[in-house]
């Protein structure tokens, strides 16, 4: 029988959460806190921002809206800005009803975002959040203006077999030292002591999910996406190939618009150089 997503203890929810308020307080406050009651569940959404075509953001996986500190006061600048928690996964989600597959999954962002009565969205999503973003494409587009994949994982190439293993064996041994190199292996940097990643960190040791595996889209599933896309790629990322997964994007979206940062890993907007340039890019496709 399917089951829900929860934490392994009451101590592991709470040291979760005391991470969470860490990481959120790098957000700036939020001018609206909901609680969007779904078919499968309670999805927690932030809003910053007032005027012009609604932002949402997905975060990658057990990110939650925490990931997006470092974008959300410019992007919130000129447009409101919808951060959201996944549902399924660690943060102040609670999922309620088993997701039977991927469509349930897509059917739950669906319901946020009519409940908020949003239309005309620019949905960005990082790592497992642009493949949420993709599959929303895909499967329910009714809603969406646009796409933002910022180094998305699996739409458009597989993970790639070391970050799996390493993944693995970190998650079994479940050790300091071999967390620490592997997000210092996967962002370039030494990040582990950050509240964002921390938090991921946290809810990788507190929470077990229960979600469809992140299987990628077939060719014409991707041909069959209509909204304009913005793909950015991370030329160091570790998580997959990054030219092969920009190159066959741009073979099935000819009109997409594609791009590999050199000098930026899985993390996308870790550098400053980086992070600037998203943001316009974003604050561009959702002009």
């Amino acid at each position: 029988m399917p089951s829900v997503g929860g934490f392994r203890n009451p101590a592991a929810e709470e040291r979760y959460f005391a991470a969470y308020d860490r990481a959120m307080a790098d957000c700036p406050e939020p001018d609206a806190v909901f609680d969007v009651e779904t078919r499968h569940g309670s999805t927690r959404v932030y809003r910053y921002g007032t005027g012009g075509a609604p932002i949402v953001l997905l975060p990658g996986l057990m990110a939650t809206s925490a990931c997006y500190a470092a974008l959300i006061p410019a992007l919130a600048d000129r447009h409101p800005v919808y951060a959201i928690d996944t549902l399924g996964e660690a943060g102040r989600s609670v999922q309620k009803v088993p997701f039977k597959d991927l469509r349930d999954r897509v059917v739950a962002l669906d319901d946020v975002l009519a409940n908020l009565a949003l239309t005309s969205v620019h949905l960005v999503g990082g790592s497992t959040g642009g493949w949420h973003a993709v599959n929303q494409a895909i499967h329910a587009p009714g809603r969406l203006a646009s796409l933002g994949l910022l180094d998305a994982t699996t739409v458009s190439a597989p993970f790639s077999r070391k970050v799996m293993w390493w993944g693995a064996f970190a998650a079994v041994l479940d050790s300091d030292r071999l967390w620490r190199g592997f997000l210092k292996w996967s962002a370039g940097a030494d990040i582990m002591d950050d509240a964002a990643p921390g938090l991921v960190l946290a809810g990788i040791r507190s929470y077990r999910a229960r979600v469809p595996f992140q299987v990628p889209p077939d060719d014409a599933a991707l041909r069959s996406i209509k909204v304009p896309v913005l793909a950015l790629f991370g030329g160091r990322s570790v998580v997959h190939d990054s030219a092969a997964a920009a190159a066959r994007l741009e073979s099935l979206l000819p009109r997409a618009d594609v791009e590999v940062l050199p000098g930026a890993g899985h993390y996308l907007y870790l550098r400053p150089e980086d992070r600037d340039l998203i943001i316009d890019r974003v604050l561009r496709a959702a002009a």
